[in-house]
């Protein structure tokens, strides 16, 4: 393998590696040729134009020429001056040994085929003066230096440029590696610092000083036509200050787990002279910092909860609920429906053991909101909780529901779906706007025994009564689902509260009036919100048993956390043990209330406590109050009299005919 060459011949190598194998190939296709057939000749290569590095190489070309011509000039001088004896002048004459031409950096420039370029080194001829040089057939060069590849040319260039870095720029690394050290040093230390820091929370949590707290306790008032400035607002004085950073959560993380170790653990962990009130404050004012939540809504939930339950609660209302769906049974099953979404790219579960038709959806490559499925009815996008209420209430067939408040028709479409199209169901709302969602469900999905009304809840049983049964889904605060609307965080104050549980009292009398008690299937009425205040719950049902004929029966829910019989200083029926309670936190479903009633009696009880009450405190009541009753019969009575009086004769008459044709019609 390879080529035979004779060890005895040494031929003369050219300028490089590629010169090299093709000189040689041709010198030795001689030998073995005929004479007279040993040349090689290869075509002419087709024009091409010029190009900038063709220029860059005929520019160093000429570079090199000229200095080519410089240098045997000198010769000749340097010739004539030893001729001549010597004028002092050698010494100016004679090169510099090895004088190299440093680069800016250690930039080596190479020829466009990979080759060190001639003219980035410029070497002089030493004292000696030989200056002729090794030529082969070809008038290559064969100087050592040519011999070596251009990879170990461009190594032997940079090591002088690594060797001869200036004592500036040495300076100036060392200053860097030591500001470097000083960088590394301080972060050590930071981090030292840090770790002692938890050390000391972990140790023992102290109560910030009151200076502290009136500093963080600053608020910032910021100008909407000057977002660059704003003002901070102590006490009654208003200062304007440049914007300044917003508080470090972390630091307020860590207080609050202190805070909790302590209160788990008050008697052994409180700080000396500090009382709970004084941990709780502060507790509160983190939390509320930390979650943005409103001081009221804070306080209220801090009621409500324990306080490591209150911690996963907001935590929980951080992270949105899962995305559920109802199979509409009308129209398919939850088999084949699941079978098609999966064909679809989702991913998706079972809701769980309790639910025949939910699905819960992990993630899915196509909007679930707008499938073929979805836009054929085959399933509604429901939360699970809104899931519940329905199956409390248990709707049976041929039966007659009122829904009160329907929109937007999730429920009405799932007790539509259960008495599968029988029987007959009243959808009410008394916004207009919202009953064109319910219509267009009850389309999709395929309801046909659903009227859709728009009437005021309050004054439904005037309207139409008789039902078998009720549900009651009441406008509320919202505070089960800050998942959905965070905006409840701040916007609630005690005074929405109020106005939603005196809303909820009217509905919940109206929907227990509409239902009748004598109904052989029915007589059941479900109350239920989306809220997790016991002013809008307990209270609310509390209240319904004290003024109708109902009484509380099991949901038929099998989870679910029972209601409050006891708060704070109130006091509830023993039977609102019944009512279940749902939470983001323990349940993974948006927070709910669920109670259901059972109607025994179609008479409205005459609750007049009076009398009683006088007598025990009479004091308490005033007489005014007794009296006026009697008062107002007495003051309607004489207006009547007035205006028959004021009657002209034969009105008169005509009113009095028809009085005495009424009072016959009765006998």
């Amino acid at each position: 393998m390879g080529r035979k060459l004779d060890p005895t011949r040494k031929e003369k190598r050219g300028p490089g590696r590629k010169a090299r194998k093709q000189r040689g190939a041709e010198v030795e296709l001689a030998r073995f040729l005929p004479p007279g057939k040993c040349g090689l000749h290869r075509p002419a290569p087709a024009p091409r134009c010029p190009r900038p590095s063709d220029r860059r190489v005929s520019s160093r070309r000429a570079r090199g020429r000229q200095e080519e011509a410089l240098q045997s000039r000198q010769k000749e001088v340097r010739g004539a001056v030893r001729r001549a004896g010597g004028d002092g002048n050698s010494k100016w004459l004679a090169p510099a040994k090895a004088k190299k031409t440093q680069p800016k950096g250690n930039h080596v420039e190479l020829s466009s085929d990979g080759e060190v370029e001639e003219g980035s080194w410029e070497m002089e001829e030493e004292e000696d003066g030989s200056s002729e040089e090794m030529v082969d057939d070809y008038g290559a060069s064969s100087s050592e230096e040519e011999e070596l590849l251009p990879i170990e040319k461009a190594a032997l260039k940079q090591k002088p440029d690594r060797e001869c870095l200036s004592e500036d720029d040495s300076e100036e690394e060392d200053e860097e590696e030591d500001e470097a050290s000083k960088q590394k040093m301080g972060q050590k230390e930071e981090e030292g610092t840090d770790l002692q820091l938890n050390l000391d929370i972990d140790e023992q949590f102290k109560l910030p000083t009151n200076e502290e707290i009136e500093k963080e306790d600053i608020l910032f008032i910021y100008d909407i036509h000057k977002p660059f400035a704003c003002s901070w607002a102590v006490g009654d004085s208003l200062t304007v200050f440049p914007p300044a950073e917003p508080p470090d959560l972390h630091v307020i993380h860590q207080r609050i787990q202190g805070n909790m170790e302590v209160l788990q653990d008050f008697g052994a962990k409180r700080e000396e002279g500090r009382s709970r009130q004084e941990y709780l404050a502060l507790l509160r004012r983190d939390m509320a910092a930390y979650y943005s939540y409103s001081d009221f809504l804070l306080t209220k939930l801090m009621d409500i909860f324990p306080l490591p339950e209150l911690i996963n609660f907001l935590e929980a209302n951080e992270v949105p609920r899962p995305v559920t769906i109802r199979t509409n049974t009308l129209k398919t099953r939850r088999r084949d429906l699941a079978q098609a979404l999966i064909n679809r790219g989702v991913n998706l579960d079972p809701l769980g053991k309790w639910s025949k038709t939910g699905l819960v959806i992990y993630d899915s490559t196509v909007p679930i909101g707008a499938t073929p499925e979805y836009l054929a009815g085959h399933y509604m996008l429901q939360g699970a909780s809104s899931l519940l209420p329905v199956m409390a209430l248990a709707p049976q067939e041929n039966e007659h529901i009122l829904d009160m408040c329907c929109a937007p028709g999730g429920k009405t479409s799932y007790i539509a779906q259960l008495m599968k199209n029988t029987g007959m169901i009243l959808a009410n709302d008394s916004s207009a706007e919202r009953l064109r969602s319910v219509v267009g469900n009850l389309h999709r999905l395929g309801v046909t025994n659903a009227v859709v009304s728009n009437c005021d809840g309050r004054q439904f049983p005037k309207v139409l009564g008789g039902f078998d049964r009720v549900l009651l889904d009441a406008p509320c605060s919202g505070t089960g689902v800050i998942s959905k609307d965070p905006a409840v965080k701040t916007n609630k104050d005690e005074k929405d509260i109020l106005r939603c549980a005196h809303l909820q009292k009217e509905l919940i009398l109206s929907a227990i009036d509409s239902v009748n008690a004598a109904s052989e299937t029915g007589g059941y009425i479900v109350y239920c919100t989306c809220s997790i205040m016991v002013e809008e719950n307990e209270w609310v049902v509390d209240y319904a048993l004290k003024k109708r004929n109902v009484r509380l029966v099991a949901t038929g829910l099998d989870f679910g956390k029972e209601g409050f019989t006891r708060f704070k200083d109130h006091r509830f029926h023993p039977s609102l043990k019944s009512t279940r309670r749902f939470y983001p936190h323990t349940h993974n479903m948006d927070g709910f209330f669920i109670a259901k009633f059972k109607k025994f009696s179609n008479a409205i009880p005459q609750t007049q406590k009076e009398p009683a009450v006088e007598a025990a405190a009479p004091s308490a009541v005033p007489a005014a109050i007794i009296t006026e009753p009697p008062l107002k019969k007495k003051k309607l009575e004489g207006s009547k009299a007035d205006e028959e009086q004021n009657l002209p004769q034969p009105a008169l008459k005509k009113k009095r005919s028809l009085q005495a044709q009424r009072r016959a019609l009765k006998a």
